[in-house]
C-alpha cells in the first residue's frame, strides 16, 4: 500500500467556467489557471502522483507549455491514472476536501464523486468528497478563490 498528499488552490477569475470535480457548478466567477483550473482534480491528481513518486502535475502538464493551456482536467486525471496502473497500482480509496465559502458544494457533491470514481475506475463507495468554509478567515472566506485537499490510499493491483 502506498499513500498519496494533494493540495491545489485558484483564485477566482471573471469570465472562466466554474468546473469542480469535473462538474460545471452555476456561479458568477471561474477560477483563473493555465487549464481549466478544476482545483479538486488537481488535488488529487497531485495525490496520486505523490503516491507513486511521480512528482505534481507541474512536472507533468506545465504551466507554460501552450499544450496544456485551457486543458481539461478530467483528462489529464486519466493520464495521471495512466500511470499510476501501470506502475501496477489501484485504487484503495479517496479522501477529498473543497475549501469554499461560496458557492455551496453540498449540490455538486454526488455529482463529483460519481465523476471521480468513473475516471478513476473505482467504486464510488471508494471516493469520498466533501466541502467545508474556512468560517470567513484567509482567502477563501473572503472568496478570493477555492483550495482543495485530497489523500489517497493505492494498493498493488
Amino acid at each position: 500500500m502506498r499513500i498519496g498528499q494533494g493540495f491545489d488552490v485558484h483564485q477566482f477569475s471573471e469570465g472562466r467556467p466554474l468546473i469542480i470535480g469535473g462538474i460545471s457548478i452555476p456561479y458568477e466567477l471561474g477560477l483563473a489557471g493555465h487549464s481549466d483550473a478544476d482545483v479538486l482534480l488537481h488535488a488529487i491528481s497531485d495525490a496520486l502522483l505523490g503516491a507513486v513518486g511521480e512528482g505534481d502535475i507541474g512536472r507533468h502538464f506545465p504551466d507554460n507549455d501552450d499544450k496544456y493551456k485551457d486543458a481539461d482536467s478530467k483528462e489529464l486525471l486519466k493520464h495521471v491514472w495512466s500511470l499510476v496502473k501501470g506502475k501496477g497500482y489501484r485504487l484503495g480509496n479517496l479522501d477529498c476536501v473543497i475549501i469554499a465559502q461560496k458557492p455551496k458544494m453540498a449540490p455538486y457533491i454526488g455529482d463529483m464523486k460519481d465523476m471521480i470514481a468513473r475516471l478513476l475506475e473505482a467504486d464510488r463507495e471508494q471516493v469520498n468528497v466533501k466541502a467545508t468554509t474556512t468560517e470567513r478567515l484567509g482567502f477563501t472566506g473572503r472568496e478570493e478563490g477555492i483550495a482543495a485537499q485530497a489523500v489517497c490510499l493505492i494498493e498493488e493491483a
